[in-house]
């Protein structure tokens, strides 16, 4: 027997945020998240992406057993900023049985309709500001931090029920460890007439840094595809999160004549770490396996680079590239990940594949008529 129903009690929740564990058991690949930020992600009075959403969690089980999830949401500043009647769906797990993605799909897809909606899209974990897409290419190797990941079959659950793709994103990667000389040589050139600066982001300072980068984020990302504008208090929430793991020598803010015009930000990829704590839990013991693994990080994952408008093709990218490989490798680091990027970003993957980078890891976002 297969049902599927809406949650939204505590016992509810925490069978929702468990389900993973069912879905990977045997998948080395998967990284656990932690249960506390778990709990928190789909807590609507702690995470301030309902602020200006609404969602609703489902559950499908099969002979009693939960079987897989989905979330139905509406961000209503999506439907301010495009104009577009358009949900979404994300956090989608499920058994390799199609009736139970049916179910689940019918289940969001309902939920959306009744409200309005004429399209449904994803995945969106919520929105292009946190984790998105479903990989369709690259399964070989973990996730790294802040990027999802899934089990091949997952394409087919989706397209059989009549998602067609919306747009692609690329991870690429770095695995060289050394700049490339022609990125020496051009910033070489370059810095005798650049009329801008970079520097290191100033822990110390941090307030007063985070309203800088704020300046530079909804700016340089606003025309990027999907793409909606962060809260104050999201953005807080991100940065109080990142704050955690940032290396100061790795973020980097822009500025011209004291006013900030681009900001990049490269992290270790704390899933190496993460991963070796299978539980999902820091206490007893899990604190001790992150403390030891995460001194041993060699990979970081470049997960934030824009300029403004204005500033853009006058080589504040190049700048943010070279002082990032620099810094990289001055450190220890010897692979890098830079994602996402939009299939049709050809500026961006120009500039990368420049650099040495190759395609690694493909992923997808869907949509279909409601």
């Amino acid at each position: 027997m297969i049902r599927c129903f809406e949650v939204n009690d505590k016992k509810g929740i925490r069978k929702f945020i468990r389900i993973p564990w069912i879905i990977y058991k045997n998948d080395k690949n998967w990284v656990p998240p932690l249960l506390s930020e778990a709990q928190k992600t789909f807590d609507k009075k702690r995470n301030p992406y309902f602020e200006h959403a609404d969602g609703a969690f489902f559950i499908v089980e099969k002979d009693g057993k939960s079987a897989g999830r989905i979330v139905a949401h509406i961000d209503r500043l999506y439907l301010d900023f495009y104009g577009e009647m358009v949900g979404f769906f994300g956090f989608f797990e499920c058994i390799n049985d199609h009736e139970c993605a049916r179910l689940l799909f019918d289940k969001a897809s309902q939920w959306l309709a009744e409200r309005g909606m004429k399209t449904i899209m994803g995945p969106f974990n919520y929105s292009t500001n946190s984790e998105v897409g479903l990989l369709v290419d690259g399964f070989d190797r973990q996730p790294v931090v802040m990027m999802t990941y899934n089990p091949p079959y997952y394409v087919e659950l989706i397209e059989r029920y009549g998602f067609t793709k919306a747009k692609d994103i690329y991870a690429y990667i770095i695995d060289k460890p050394e700049i490339p000389q022609r990125l020496a040589n051009i910033i070489d050139r370059f810095r005798l007439r650049a009329d801008f600066t970079v520097r290191k982001v100033n822990l110390k300072k941090l307030d007063r840094e985070i309203k800088l980068i704020k300046e530079v984020y909804n700016s340089a990302w606003e025309k990027n595809w999907g793409f909606v504008p962060m809260t104050d208090k999201e953005f807080d929430d991100m940065a109080k999160n990142l704050k955690m793991i940032v290396d100061p020598d790795l973020a980097f803010i822009a500025e011209k004549d004291g006013k900030p015009i681009g900001f990049s930000l490269a992290i270790p990829d704390i899933n190496l770490a993460l991963a070796k704590i299978r539980s999902g839990r820091l206490f007893p013991f899990g604190i001790f396996k992150l403390l030891y693994w995460s001194k041993r990080i060699k990979r970081l994952r470049v997960l934030a680079l824009g300029v403004v408008p204005e500033f853009r093709k006058k080589g504040v990218e190049l700048m943010f590239y070279y002082e990032t490989f620099k810094e990289g490798l001055r450190k220890g680091y010897n692979e890098a990940e830079l994602s996402w990027i939009l299939e049709d970003n050809y500026l961006m993957r120009k500039g990368i594949e420049h650099l040495g980078g190759r395609i690694y890891k493909r992923y997808r976002f869907y949509s279909k008529s409601l």
